[in-house]
């Protein structure tokens, strides 16, 4: 096994701003995240909210309006041109939605992923035999058949073997179970588990499927832009950003809708919110806790 390790992730006021029909769009607006070296992470939340913009750029094909962004310690923002390139082709793993964006149909797995590692060889750099990586991922008997005759989700597992043809040490996978039978998604979750045990690689997935978050041991829900809550083995939390601004979850907007007043109110040790409206000393009433209790 050629063994290459997880590499640590982060982000700090994270900024990207792009053109649209004339005007300005923040896809992301101050994200501030961490990821330890050998985590797997899940990137949740509504279309527009900036999961995949965020995924390009940890893939190093974009560069960010302002913030850092981190990867094994080097700032992808500042990078040179020839440095960011080396970066893409040796360090960092893309599975793009859709398995056969991700393959030559003309080629048999082994071939597609021999052709993913050929700009880190021209680099120098030694990565593993085509089969080794295609046994990793559990695709290693169908390695020389024509994709033309594998199933969707040996397609799937395939532009996984093609995402990871370096060992690199982060991996990134956009929607990678969509479209796939519970079967085949199941198989897929399986694999991006192995490649992160046995090879160590960080992995970052953004997903929309509820039944893959809860598969994940860590999610980061992103809503207009910025870093709204976590979840950590099924249990949400709010997570204050590094300016100190609290994004609410949905079920708390219910009752607090966005320009309501509130106090950040300590109370026997704790912080609590409450509607401006709501004294506790005066009127005896509990603190917020919204309508789930």
């Amino acid at each position: 096994m050629t063994e290459r390790g997880g590499v640590g992730v982060s982000t700090r006021g994270l900024v990207h701003i792009y053109r649209s029909e004339g005007h300005d769009v923040a896809a992301l607006s101050g994200v501030d995240l961490q990821v330890a070296p050998g985590e797997i992470v899940g990137l949740l939340g509504p279309s527009g909210a900036g999961k995949s913009t965020l995924l390009t750029l940890f893939g190093g094909l974009l560069r960010p309006s302002a913030g850092s962004i981190r990867v094994d310690g080097q700032d992808l923002a500042t990078l040179a041109d020839a440095d960011l390139d080396d970066y893409r082709a040796t360090q960092v793993g893309m599975v793009l939605q859709g398995a056969d964006r991700n393959l030559l149909p003309f080629l048999t797995p082994r071939q597609n992923v021999d052709f993913a590692g050929h700009n880190a060889r021209a680099r120098g750099r030694q990565v593993p035999e085509a089969g080794q990586v295609l046994d990793v991922v559990g695709i290693g008997p169908a390695a020389d058949r024509p994709l033309a005759e594998l199933a969707p989700g040996q397609r799937q597992l395939t532009a996984l073997a093609v995402g990871v043809a370096t060992f690199p040490g982060l991996l990134l996978a956009d929607e990678p179970t969509s479209q796939l039978d519970h079967a085949a998604r199941d198989t897929v979750l399986a694999a991006i588990a192995q490649v992160n045990a046995q090879v160590g690689t960080t992995v970052i997935v953004v997903t929309h499927d509820p039944e893959v978050a809860a598969r994940l041991p860590r999610t980061v829900t992103i809503r207009d832009g910025r870093v709204g809550g976590e979840g950590r083995l099924g249990e949400e939390y709010a997570v204050v950003s590094a300016d100190g601004s609290l994004p609410l979850p949905p079920a708390a907007l219910e009752d607090l809708a966005p320009g309501t007043l509130v106090r950040v109110h300590p109370v026997n040790g704790w912080w609590t919110i409450l509607p401006a409206d709501v004294d506790v000393e005066e009127s005896g009433e509990a603190p917020y806790r919204g309508r789930h209790e």
